[in-house]
């Protein structure tokens, strides 16, 4: 006889932000109807639970990111509580910062459908980039992880980015030489970096032309998003609205689904519209 599988699932991630023991006990109380269990992305939790099985991840955007990319195209009910330092995914969707506040949505709002991006077959919640600022994107997210091995290799990767050619077919067409290409489904990116004003409740993504256009326009949105002015940014650069983009580029550059790397160019980018249910008020 098989186990049976849990109907409500608890992730908690220890490593998010703002996770303490103290939070941890709360929401084990809080979720006592749930199975709970740690995060671990080497382990399949989908096997716990039925196929319609509501799911509560509890961490940063790193776990969110995780557990929604594992869910993407199935009917499990997704409930976000927002631990991380920069929260970008929930604060666009307009969850409250405060945890109370996101455990009534959970026990009582509605799933719905929202829009996340896919590049290449990869599911991303913020951002897919192209070029300087994804590696600039993933040299922030292992020096906040400590990955020290990989820090070499990342500062190595930002130093070496060139401009390239590239090419725009779909809803947008296009050329041009660029530093990078980032398309986005939320206002902030990565550590905050402030991209755009797309949000997933809109059925489209956008195309932030000028963001990451240089090595000092990162750092002026790393500082935007220190004074947190991440929100606030009016007037900057041009934004393009799309469901379907093909890029090509030359030479052929890496590519990032949030702070993954899913390969180089060519890529496509799609908005998906119903790929993913999240709780909602």
């Amino acid at each position: 006889m098989g186990v049976a599988r849990a109907t409500r699932l608890l992730i908690l991630s220890a490593a998010a932000g703002n996770m303490n023991p103290d939070v941890e006990a709360k929401l084990r109380a809080l979720f006592a109807d749930h199975l709970i269990i740690p995060f671990d992305e080497k382990r399949d939790f989908q096997e716990l639970i039925t196929p319609r099985a509501h799911v509560v991840i509890a961490g940063g955007d790193g776990s969110v990111g995780f557990v929604i990319r594992k869910l993407a195209d199935t009917q499990h009910p997704i409930g976000i509580i927002s631990l991380g330092t920069f929260n970008n995914f929930a604060l666009a969707l307009g969850l409250p910062a405060a945890i109370d506040e996101q455990v009534r949505i959970i026990r009582k709002g509605v799933p719905r459908r929202i829009t996340v991006g896919r590049v290449n077959g990869t599911v991303f919640l913020e951002a897919c980039a192209i070029g300087l600022f994804g590696e600039a994107i993933a040299l922030g997210q292992d020096m906040k992880d400590l990955e020290y091995g990989r820090l070499a290799d990342d500062l190595a990767n930002v130093v070496a980015a060139k401009p390239f050619r590239y090419q725009l077919e779909g809803d947008l067409e296009g050329d041009g030489m660029a530093m990078s290409l980032v398309f986005t489904n939320t206002p902030s990116f990565g550590a905050g970096l402030p991209v755009g004003k797309a949000t997933p409740a809109e059925p489209y993504l956008e195309f932030a032309i000028h963001a990451g256009s240089t090595r000092a326009d990162i750092a002026a949105r790393a500082v935007a998003s220190a004074l947190l002015m991440k929100h606030k940014e009016e007037g900057k650069g041009t934004v393009s609205r799309f469901q379907k983009l093909s890029v090509r580029t030359a030479p052929r550059v890496r590519v990032y689904a949030d702070n993954v790397l899913v390969g180089r160019t060519p890529a496509t980018i799609t908005a998906e519209v119903s790929a993913v249910k999240v709780i909602l008020p």
